[in-house]
């Protein structure tokens, strides 16, 4: 039986099977990134849930293993070298899962680096830029009521974003083409995310992207993102 002792977060959230991976989340459009990969992978993996509600990304034992106190992190019992290891960042565990077990990435280098081209695209720009339209449109509304500047802004970038994607998505089942990768995985979350969570598909004018949704319902309809997108379950 794998020895995760040393990693404190098992301490506030103990695992009852130290064999298989050890996720910690919450079903938010950047953690179920990770559930989904997971499912899709049919990695074997105990889910906990960091709730937001009680500031458990905050905690001590959430910050040994992300000192930026940001939901997913994973432990893996079997590293590499056959040792633990831990993960923070969801893009960083999405190249590690799909490297790790050779599916979701193309085993062909140019194509593995454009994967990894919209992976970072995501990280850099959608969810950062969407989260921000969500903040000051539905969270922050009553603060911008009398400056119209900030919803703005990000609602017109996140709408350039979506017109990137649907440019890419012209004539393709997905990102990459034929081959359902982490780039659909990392992003599609985001684009569901922005609607259900932020109530954004009128401002967003989703309609006029119609590419995109037809890639989002596809990547909607796959039985692992139906799983994924409730887990960890909330309390």
């Amino acid at each position: 039986m794998a020895d995760l002792s040393s990693f404190p977060i098992t301490k506030r959230w103990p695992a009852s099977n130290p064999d298989i991976i050890q996720l910690y989340s919450l079903p938010t459009p950047n953690g179920v990134k990770v559930s989904i990969a997971l499912e899709e992978l049919g990695l074997p993996y105990e889910p906990h849930l960091v709730s937001f509600g009680t500031n458990d990304q905050k905690s001590p034992e959430f910050l040994s293993l992300n000192p930026n106190g940001r939901i997913p992190a994973i432990i893996d019992p079997n590293g590499p070298g056959a040792k633990p290891l831990g993960l923070f960042e969801s893009g960083a565990i999405l190249v590690y899962l799909a490297e790790k077990t050779g599916k979701l990435i193309p085993s062909d280098a140019a194509a593995r680096y454009e994967t990894l081209e919209w992976v970072f695209f995501q990280m850099a720009g959608v969810g950062p830029m969407f989260g921000q339209f969500g903040h000051f449109f539905k969270f922050a509304a009553d603060k911008v009521a009398n400056n119209s500047y900030p919803v703005e802004r990000y609602r017109d970038e996140a709408k350039r974003l979506l017109s990137i994607l649907e440019s890419r998505l012209q004539g393709r089942e997905w990102i990459m083409g034929d081959e359902y990768t982490i780039a659909d995985i990392t992003t599609f979350p985001w684009v569901r995310g922005v609607d259900v969570f932020y109530g954004g598909r009128e401002v967003l004018e989703f309609e006029s992207f119609p590419a995109v949704m037809a890639w989002l319902d596809r990547a909607l309809a796959r039985p692992a993102s139906q799983r994924g997108l409730n887990i960890p379950k909330r309390d």
